[in-house]
Formats: structure tokens, C-alpha cells, sequence
């Protein structure tokens, strides 16, 4: 499907099938998509804000510079997606699964990451200012450069993360895993 530019606002899309869907510069603020699949979806440049995609699929989706602030993603899975320069502030990506996603230069300020799985994901000058990654694993996560001030980090898995010139000031590593 081709939907780029579309304006969905408010839109009900619960379980649809978008996957490989051109969404580029699509307006979907305050959507529902609960449970949608959007595996390969393209979403560059997309408003998904205040959006509901919990439980949605977005294995592999191209989400370069969207909206998702304040956006509901509990327990969605974004593997390998690229959310490169994305706005993440204030969403819940709780139990979310990020592995090996590309998440440079994109800003996780006061997100809810608990419990995710950020395995080998790419956050290399991500702003994850007052973010709580408690439980979440960040095992072999690229995190050079980035600005991890006032983070909750307790509990985190950290084994053979990369943390150069990463900015820790005042963050909580209580039962953090540094090996």
C-alpha cells in the first residue's frame, strides 16, 4: 500500500496488515494500531505521537526522523529497525524488543525503556537523558556518545557494551552488569 503524505489522525488501524507499506510523511498522531504489522514498513518522517502501537510489529521498518513522542510501543517488536534522528521523548517502550536496531542520534528523553531488549543496538549519541532502562539489556549495544544523564540504569545488562565518551553523570547503575 501507498499511504505516504496520508493523514490518519485518530485513525483506527487495530491488527491491520501494512507490512512493506509506503507510509513516508504520513500523519498517524493519536492513531490506534495495536497489534498492526508493519514489518519493512517504510515511516520515514512519519507523526506517529500519542500513537498506540503496543503490540505492533515493526521488525525491520525504516522509522529515519518520525515522530513518536509520547507514543504507547509496550511490548512491541522493532528488531532491527532503523529509527536513526527519531524523537522518542517520553514514549513507553517497555518490554519493547529493540535488538539490533539503529537508534543513533535519536532522542529517548524521560522514555520508559523497562525490561526492553536493546541487544546489539546501535544508540551511538542518542539522548537517553532521565530515561528508565531498568531490567533492559543492553548487551553489545554501541552507547558511544551518548548522553545517559539522571538514566536508571539499574539492573541493566551492559556486558560488552561500548560506553566511549558516553555521558553517565548521576545515573543510577545499582546491580548494573559492566563486564
Amino acid at each position: 500500500a501507498k499511504l505516504s503524505g496520508a493523514n490518519l489522525t485518530s485513525t483506527n488501524l487495530t491488527g491491520v496488515n501494512l507490512s512493506g507499506a509506503d507510509l513516508t510523511q504520513a500523519t498517524l498522531r493519536e492513531a490506534n494500531l495495536n497489534g498492526a504489522d508493519l514489518t519493512e514498513a517504510n515511516l520515514r518522517g512519519v507523526n506517529l505521537s500519542v500513537a498506540n502501537l503496543s503490540g505492533a510489529n515493526l521488525t525491520q521498518a525504516t522509522l529515519r526522523e518520525a515522530n513518536l513522542g509520547e507514543a504507547n510501543l509496550t511490548g512491541t517488536g522493532m528488531s532491527n529497525a532503523d529509527l536513526t534522528g527519531a524523537n522518542l521523548a517520553g514514549t513507553n517502550l517497555s518490554e519493547a524488543d529493540l535488538a539490533g536496531a539503529k537508534l543513533s542520534g535519536a532522542n529517548l528523553t524521560n522514555a520508559n525503556l523497562t525490561g526492553a531488549n536493546l541487544s546489539g543496538a546501535d544508540l551511538t549519541a542518542a539522548n537517553l537523558k532521565r530515561a528508565n532502562l531498568t531490567g533492559a539489556n543492553l548487551s553489545g549495544a554501541k552507547l558511544s556518545g551518548a548522553n545517559l544523564t539522571s538514566t536508571n540504569l539499574t539492573g541493566v545488562n551492559l556486558s560488552g557494551a561500548d560506553l566511549t565518551q558516553a555521558t553517565l553523570r548521576e545515573a543510577n547503575l545499582n546491580g548494573a552488569d559492566l563486564t
